[in-house]
């Protein structure tokens, strides 16, 4: 059994490391069963929780029948409204790091919003028990509504978009209304991007166990930081008696950010009980009950010169949000710091529809926005008679044109030329249809990438052990993007110890807090922490070296460095080991906080990248295919070249589901009859283009001293548009709601 001490050190290499290609040091674990996943966690005496689901979309709760289910094998208690400890919500701030997914309390009402809403929880011996006797509760219900609410049933097709305007999310600058009036070129659209669910490899899963006072939950989360806090507030005890643990977590693109109601009732169970309560959801249950990409509605306005130059940019963003908690994809929000353009005026309004509450999704709101934007200017190209890529070249912004600041790194040129390069685009015929090769119409697309590049306040631990090996230690978690790999490439290069020497620990909310895994800001944000922390060691190191009697007893402890595991002051030098074990010590630790300064008010942070598409459409099979995606992206420093790439690809296998693939469908009752993944259509091997990706190497070191930037959600944003480019210059037809299927295809006219 791997212990946790050597839990990521088993697949490690030496040599090189910043910057350097490296496998993940923790593939082993994983390809041999060794990771440890939430629903992995079996401890002594734990029996099973099964969630009892809604079957209405919105009314009210009026009784249970309990007592076929209470007589069921297994079962030792059945929990709902009447059933349940009296708690509070948490204040839900993200400023306060105790933001939770659903703000309502399990079993908080009668009143039902959404079908799958918890309505009861029960607790038996096995999950085959639980399960058996989950379905033998039958509920009660007075119906509201039997008709789902929809943006598309609120649309009115021209003008305004529905809903109510969020206050704040204005950005405006200039007078957008004047310059598109007068512009001699202008373009009004509607775009719209259907709901996607996670789909998620690792199903939501707790276990919880009180050991008296103390609550310890295993979860599957993107934020251990957050889920700790939030418990604390929720069950009134201090955040010292919460202890949330992920090691490994099998993805989460955002369903797993904050905590949802299932992670709740499990602790309560287990408290109440006197047991550990192990809950892992079914996939119909994550498709009911732990968020998605919300149904969204865009207006894009343009206003060009004939020269291409922009005069006006109106976007308007509209998606949905549930009754049971707020959320605002803000759809529109990166368009006034893409292009460079005077007036720009952008809103975002919110729909309420009796669904569970919408979450983060892989580059969240920016996906979707950049869809409709980049479509548009691919629209309005087409109207000027000129070629995509040159009208965004011609619109370049050399500064933020929303903050006014000098960007502290822009290569979005360069990515432009590159990519176009490789893929070929000096090839491409403007003409549609006019690209063939045998059966199969050949297409063309291009867009722009993009993502804000941020960070957060972090600490870590960097300790020297004394038989050579380093710890390094945070309160982040590694969601399978490599930060466990990164963290170790990282302390090799600090301490000139071979990677196959450093122990990493994450996941764990007893650990120096560390920020979530989402919003591609883990790297810039916990590497520098982790170097915070090793300058802590090594003045420690520093300071007994040249005490007295010390073998650097006469220099200055700031003039020591550090090089190949050894101390380093002139010409003499003694290795860590050596002076630990002269010295009887087995460990020399440091802590270290790391966190964004002034640079913040300085300059603007954002990633760019371009990406071309070849899309082929036979049109005697009915046969649309994506078959070559080339992509060259500017983040910075890539600390791990290979996994940077692998999440590159993987966003762009993302955005092939958006523009050609995913969309949750309801009955009129608001039941998701595609809740399984044999009728959710995602992306699959047979479906994969030739996707080739290159990586600029300019690295930011206004951003952080290692230069590096996010790269999980920028792979994502503009493949959707890029493929709806291609499909109509190989069609003549717009598509402009995603996902593009063959039905929308035929059915639109040239």
């Amino acid at each position: 059994m791997t212990t946790e001490s050597s839990r990521t050190r088993q697949s490690a290499t030496t040599g090189q490391t910043m910057g350097v290609a490296k496998p993940r040091i923790d593939g082993t674990l994983k390809l041999t069963g060794g990771a440890d996943y939430a629903a992995d966690r079996n401890l002594p005496n734990q029996v099973h929780g099964y969630p009892v689901t809604s079957t209405i979309t919105s009314g009210k709760l009026l009784s249970l029948e309990l007592d076929e289910a209470m007589k069921m094998p297994g079962v030792l208690d059945i929990f709902h409204h009447d059933n349940f400890d009296k708690l509070s919500r948490s204040p839900n701030s993200f400023a306060d790091e105790n933001l939770t997914s659903e703000a309502r309390l399990p079993f908080e009402d009668h009143q039902i919003h959404y079908q799958g809403q918890y309505i009861a929880f029960v607790v038996a011996d096995t999950l085959e028990h639980a399960r058996a006797a989950a379905r033998k509760v039958k509920a009660h219900y007075e119906r509201n509504d039997e008709q789902l609410t929809n943006i598309a049933s609120l649309d009115r097709g021209e003008g305004a978009l529905p809903g109510e305007e969020v206050p704040g999310d204005a950005a405006s600058r200039g007078d957008a209304d004047s310059a598109y009036a007068g512009a001699e070129v202008q373009l009004d659209q509607r775009y719209s991007i259907a709901q996607e669910n996670h789909s998620v490899m690792e199903m939501h899963a707790s276990v919880a166990t009180w050991e008296n006072d103390m609550l310890t939950v295993y979860e599957s989360t993107q934020g251990v930081i957050f889920q700790r806090n939030a418990l604390a507030k929720i069950f009134g005890i201090p955040v010292e008696k919460v202890r949330v643990i992920s090691h490994f977590i099998g993805s989460g693109f955002g369903s797993k950010l904050f905590m949802w109601p299932h992670a709740i009732m499990t602790a309560v169970a287990s408290r109440r009980l006197g047991r550990p309560v192990k809950t892992v959801l079914s996939r119909m249950q994550e498709y009911l009950d732990t968020g998605y990409r919300p149904t969204s509605l865009q207006r894009v306005r343009l206003g060009a010169d004939k020269s291409g130059k922009l005069l006006s940019i109106h976007h308007d963003g509209c998606n949905e949000t549930s009754p049971a908690g707020n959320h605002d994809d803000t759809v529109s929000g990166a368009t006034p710091k893409m292009y460079d353009c005077d007036h720009v005026a952008v809103t975002n309004r919110l729909v309420t529809v009796n669904k569970c509450p919408p979450c983060p999704m892989r580059a969240p709101g920016e996906a979707s926005g950049n869809f409709a934007l980049e479509t548009s200017l691919d629209e309005l190209a087409v109207r000027l008679d000129m070629d995509p890529l040159e009208l965004r070249k011609r619109n370049f912004a050399e500064v933020d044109p929303a903050a006014g600041l000098p960007w502290s790194s822009n290569h979005l040129k360069e990515c432009w030329d590159n990519a176009a390069t490789r893929f070929g685009w000096e090839k491409r015929n403007p003409i549609p249809g006019a690209m063939r090769e045998g059966d199969e119409i050949i297409g063309y697309g291009m867009a722009t990438q993009s993502w804000e590049a941020m960070r957060m306040h972090c600490g870590a631990r960097f300790g020297f052990r004394s038989d050579g090996s380093i710890m390094v230690a945070c309160g982040t978690q590694d969601i399978g993007t490599g930060t466990y790999t990164i963290v170790a490439q990282t302390a090799s290069e600090l301490a000139g110890v071979p990677i196959e020497m450093i122990d990493v620990r994450l996941g764990d909310s007893s650990l120096p807090s560390g920020p979530l895994s989402g919003g591609s800001m883990a790297t810039s944000t916990v590497l520098p922490a982790v170097s915070a922390a090793f300058r802590n060691a090594l003045s420690q190191l520093a300071d007994m070296a040249t005490a007295e009697g010390g073998v650097f007893e006469n220099a200055q402890p700031d003039t020591i460095g550090m090089k190949n595991g050894q101390l380093i002051s002139g010409d003499q030098s003694i290795a860590v080991t050596e002076l630990l074990d002269r010295n009887s010590i087995g460990l020399v630790d440091g802590e270290g906080n790391a966190a964004p300064g002034d640079e913040q008010s300085q300059y603007s942070f954002r990633s760019f990248g371009a990406v071309f598409v070849e899309v082929r459409w036979d049109p005697e099979i009915t046969r649309l295919k994506l078959s070559r995606v080339c992509s060259t992206i500017d983040i910075g420093r890539a600390i791990n070249p290979l996994t940077a790439r692998n999440q590159v690809e993987g966003g762009i296998v993302m955005g092939m589901g958006m523009g050609m693939f995913e969309q949750a469908e309801f009955d009129q009752h608001g039941y998701p009859y595609n809740n399984n993944l044999a009728d959710y259509i995602l992306p699959v091997n047979a479906d994969m283009p030739d996707i080739d990706v290159e990586l600029l190497d300019y690295p930011d070191f206004l951003h952080n001293e290692f230069g590096a930037r996010g790269v999980g959600e920028i792979g994502l944003t503009g493949v959707a548009a890029a493929i709806s480019n291609a499909v109509y210059n190989a069609t003549g037809k717009r598509i402009r709601d995603m996902p593009i299927s063959i039905e929308k295809l035929l059915a639109a006219e040239a």
